[in-house]
């Protein structure tokens, strides 16, 4: 499968710029299935006479299931010719979700560093997953690497051997 021809290169996207997807409901079938695909069964998330008796008063989502489908909402906002997800430099959980709240993701670009001699280049971005009434349930920093634009050459500079070899990206600051 190829990227899509709207997909954004390194080249595409500049530091600062912003986004936010639109929303996604967290079901009580998304927590049930997170947890048999992880091994999570902590009552906390499935057992609702166990979580009434907790500080929520009812089930949450598992915390790695929202962060989950947080970078799921993010591939498409911006749609990015991502081909590695490098690292996650920090992340933090500061609220609960429950069943039937709506999160969505905010992404911002903090830096961008050229690296494979202009082939790629990575991107370091805020990701912040809020819910419904925009209070921030988790955020951090992410680390992506991304494609670069095709270098194009003149044909002259091609035919004539004079083409430069050498490809320069200004990182944005």
């Amino acid at each position: 499968m190829a990227f899509s021809t709207s997909a954004h290169f390194f080249d595409d996207v500049e530091v600062g710029q912003e986004w936010e997807t639109q929303g996604r409901t967290v079901t009580e079938s998304d927590i049930v299935n997170f947890a048999g695909l992880s091994g999570d069964f902590n009552p906390i998330h499935v057992d609702h006479e166990f979580a009434k008796n907790t500080p929520f008063r009812q089930p949450i989502a598992h915390g790695l299931l929202v962060f989950s489908i947080g970078s799921g909402l993010g591939v498409n906002c911006p749609q990015m010719r991502t081909v590695a997800f490098v690292q996650v430099q920090e992340w933090n959980f500061c609220g609960p979700v429950f069943i039937g709240d709506t999160i969505r993701l905010r992404s911002k670009v903090l830096t961008k560093t050229p690296k494979g001699r202009g082939r790629r280049g990575e991107v370091v971005w805020y990701r912040g997953i809020v819910n419904q009434e925009g209070k921030v349930v988790q955020e951090g920093r992410l680390v992506t690497l991304v494609e670069c634009r095709p270098i194009s050459r003149n044909r002259d500079e091609l035919a004539n051997g004079t083409a430069d070899t050498q490809v320069e990206v200004a990182a944005a600051s």
